[in-house]
């Protein structure tokens, strides 16, 4: 959520070849969670490059199966502007023409 946000705020479009997970803190931490070996497979299967996850499930790699692990590029997070270095991509996405009518007409 705070990704998308910061992606329609800034106009930066979040990269199609990323998955990613975790939760913050109101500082700003990226916090760990759950079923990192579900959620990894998943993604390789779906054909995703690079999952991004929270530095404290880095113990959970071990877990991942070897084809998913050689996959995929990880990118172990601690705090959540890295996420949003690493998520978005890195100019301003390109308006619709259509985004305003209203102005077209004037």
């Amino acid at each position: 959520m705070y990704t998308a946000l910061v992606s329609v705020l800034t106009g930066r479009t979040v990269r199609n070849d990323t998955a990613m997970t975790g939760e913050i803190s109101l500082r700003g931490l990226v916090l760990p969670v759950g079923g990192i070996k579900e959620k990894v497979v998943v993604a390789a299967a779906a054909g995703i490059t690079r999952v991004m996850l929270p530095a404290r499930n880095r113990r959970d790699s071990d877990d991942i199966p070897e084809d998913a692990r050689n996959r995929l590029k990880f990118i172990w997070l601690e705090r959540v502007d890295e996420a949003i270095a690493e998520a978005l991509e890195k100019g301003p996405a390109e308006a619709p023409a259509h985004t305003n009518p209203v102005a077209a007409d004037q």
